[in-house]
């Protein structure tokens, strides 16, 4: 059987050079048509593959799999399966798929392929916890230089940890889902008397975020070496932030009502398997992380990000371009860390990056950081500007990785500003 990460691997599925959808990719979502159940889906350029239908038609018979995990609303039955069956899957997908057509399935196409403009896509998992990290070391100095010592921009414990919070998992909504701009307290400059009211300074936060595939039980931690097999795959993801919100309530517990209001995901999970051709050292640490968090050979991933945002003028305009490359804490630090404690991890559970920025202004991926407080607005082509999102302001996130001629995307996660309500 070809490799389904061949470069050389074509299919009977046409598509262009641009698409995130390749047959190399082979991702894993759910949705369905309006008026169906949802169901397990893959996607091929500009098609969804309905992969229900296709254990119907007897074309994924994975043995030891109940193949009713395919029919399921969410990805949690598939993915418990474990790592084996996963990389099981994309195969029998590929061989299905791949331009020679070893299967004959081209003749059954209608059957099992979907245009994706006719797909409505479902958050994709059961989320029964987030977690948010803090792992980029750029961002992290460019807000402890606008908020703390300039000289002394990172706390103490930042090169020691991955630092995290738990977010709210039940306000995680997928692409496509408007976001409504939240209310709280805030304190006015210049006052030591709080105010109620819509937060002034909404931002997104450019993140990715790993889909935990294999749990630990209580009090087991997960070894660094290990960690990696426990990781399903990756998505994009917004962790929008009321900055005005968070800054008046994060002392000292951290942030709440400024991030639990909503967070946006993309649909489509891409596979760490798939993602392998793009590993990358990543950054070196300095100092020498504790023994549990040390790892050997390549744990970052080379994975280009964009951030546009559409005004409701329908002014489309891009924001930043960062690289996932510019973490400081890998995935599989963040989970040895999480769980060095005997914190247990269930599948579906989400862990994000942390906001991701580079090092140079163009890179930087928050409203915070790129107007600099509001310091530096954007200037956008219809004259106006924006220091931070306003209503009607489309947030939109892209991915992919590339190399040796095959390109992997993530879809997008996009939402839609709406007022707070009255």
């Amino acid at each position: 059987m070809i490799k389904a990460n061949d470069p050389a691997l074509t299919s009977w599925v046409e598509y262009d050079e641009y698409s995130d959808f390749p047959i190399q990719n082979i991702p894993f979502g759910v949705g369905n048509r309006k008026g169906e159940h949802p169901r397990v889906l893959s996607a091929i350029g500009n098609f969804a593959v309905d992969l229900a239908a296709l254990e119907s038609l007897g074309y994924l018979k994975i043995e030891g799999l109940d193949g009713g995990v395919f029919h399921a609303s969410s990805l949690n039955d598939m993915i418990a399966a474990g790592k084996a069956k996963w990389s099981l899957i994309r195969a029998a997908i590929s061989e299905l798929l791949r331009s020679d057509d070893p299967m004959g399935a081209k003749a059954q196409k209608d059957k099992f392929l979907i245009p994706l403009r006719e797909v409505e896509l479902k958050l994709p998992v059961e989320i029964g916890d987030y977690t948010d990290f803090y792992s980029s070391k750029e961002h992290a100095t460019n807000v402890g230089t606008m908020f703390r010592d300039p000289d002394n921009a990172l706390l103490p414990n930042w090169k020691h940890i991955p630092v995290g919070y738990h977010g709210r998992a039940s306000s995680i909504v997928v692409s496509g889902t408007p976001v409504r701009r939240p209310k709280g307290q805030q304190i006015p400059p210049d006052s030591d008397t709080p105010v109620f009211g819509p937060s002034k300074l909404l931002d997104f936060e450019l993140e990715v975020a790993f889909i935990v595939g294999s749990e630990n039980e209580l009090g087991s931690p997960v070894d660094i070496k290990e960690a990696e097999d426990h990781i399903f795959g990756l998505a994009l993801f917004n962790d929008w932030s009321a900055r005005d919100i968070q800054k008046w309530e994060y002392v000292p517990l951290g942030p709440f009502l400024g991030k639990n209001f909503a967070s946006t995901m993309s649909p489509w999970i891409v596979t760490m398997e798939a993602l392998e051709p793009f590993r990358v050292k990543g950054p070196e640490q300095d100092p020498e992380p504790l023994p549990y968090l040390r790892t050997t050979g390549d744990h970052s991933f080379d994975i280009e990000l964009e951030v546009w945002m559409q005004s409701d003028s329908g002014v489309i305009q891009r924001l930043c371009q960062s690289n996932f490359k510019y973490m400081y804490w890998s995935m599989a630090q963040q989970l040895a860390h999480h769980t060095v404690n005997g914190c247990n991890l269930k599948v579906g559970d989400v862990c994000a990056s942390g906001t991701i920025s580079g090092p140079t202004p163009d890179s930087y991926g928050s409203m915070l950081e790129i107007s600099w407080r509001g310091t530096k607005p954007v200037q956008l082509a219809d004259g106006t500007e924006r220091k931070f999102i306003q209503d009607g302001d489309t947030i939109i996130m892209h991915g992919h990785a590339e190399a040796n001629g095959v390109r992997i995307g993530f879809g997008e996660a996009r939402g839609l500003v709406l007022p707070a309500l009255p």
